[in-house]
């Protein structure tokens, strides 16, 4: 026939039971809830928890499951360092986002990609954070994870920064921030261009912090039918509660639109006491 064992096995067990998407689609919602309350979770302690939870699974579907859904990353505390992907052959990048001292914003944009669930499936958000002031500068949505997605959200990012040149361009070393279109992107724009070490989500850590909030304070509390009940929930949350109003404690406890408003008129080089600034903005 052409095709793997495997494959032969899981064609026919989808052919059984129809449902079998929708069943590993919530699967993977109660790993990602395990994951994101215990982060130091293995595979085999995350099965150990659904068991006690009734579930009858064993440790080779979480594994399964865990290891397609990239969930393994946010649980391993060591890492090994690889300079190769053997997932694509395009070249990667060192990390130059670890020994930046920031100063101000457009010096470091992190970018990363994370999926969200809809009934009938998944739809993929890419987004730009300014690292600095920890600001969402550029998010798309597409049911495709793709570079056109990573393109997307950087387009809308420099559209609306538009950063001098030397900006540091920081993601994991996925297809598709290593692809030529996005790299020359880059180049084009006069992007320093930095990437994580394979397979280590630390050290992309403050997206990783965004997605988790997005997560917990939003995409949890709704069921989704759509991409645009995705899109409206997203960008409402991004643009009217996340950067307008979610207080950082690294910020001083303001939220990134109100501290970059702090940063207009002070040097960049100085990082002023901003400690009442949300209040003041809220009374107004």
């Amino acid at each position: 026939m052409g095709i793997s064992i495997s494959s032969f096995y899981e064609i026919e067990k989808r052919i059984k039971n129809p449902n079998a998407d929708k069943e590993d689609a919530d699967l993977r919602d109660k790993i990602e809830s395990i994951v994101l309350e215990f982060p130091g979770y293995g595979y085999r302690r995350v099965t150990k928890h659904l068991q006690y939870e009734g579930e009858l699974i064993n440790h080779k579907r979480i594994l399964r499951v865990m290891r397609n859904s990239d969930l393994l990353c946010a649980l391993e505390r060591s890492f090994k360092v690889s300079t190769t992907d053997s997932n694509h052959g395009y070249p990667r990048y060192p990390n130059l986002a670890k020994e930046m001292e920031l100063t101000g914003v457009n010096q470091l944009w992190v970018a990363d990609i994370t999926y969200i669930r809809i009934t009938r499936g998944f739809v993929y958000l890419a987004m730009i954070m300014d690292a600095y002031s920890r600001k969402i500068v550029g998010y798309a949505l597409s049911e495709n994870i793709d570079t056109d997605l990573a393109l997307s959200a950087l387009k809308a990012a420099i559209e609306k920064r538009r950063p001098a040149a030397g900006c540091v361009h920081h993601s994991d070393q996925g297809i598709q921030y290593c692809s030529k279109e996005y790299t020359d992107y880059l180049h084009d724009n006069e992007f320093g261009i930095s990437m994580s070490r394979r397979g280590n989500c630390y050290d992309n850590a403050k997206a990783e912090s965004f997605f988790k909030t997005l997560k917990k304070e939003e995409v949890y509390l709704w069921d989704y039918q759509t991409i645009d009940d995705v899109r409206k929930s997203v960008s409402h949350f991004v643009e009217q509660v996340y950067n307008a109003k979610r207080l950082h404690s690294s910020l001083g406890y303001n939220a990134p639109d109100v501290f970059e408003e702090s940063l207009k008129n002070t040097a960049q080089d100085d990082v002023p006491d901003h400690s009442n600034l949300s209040s003041k903005l809220f009374r107004s």
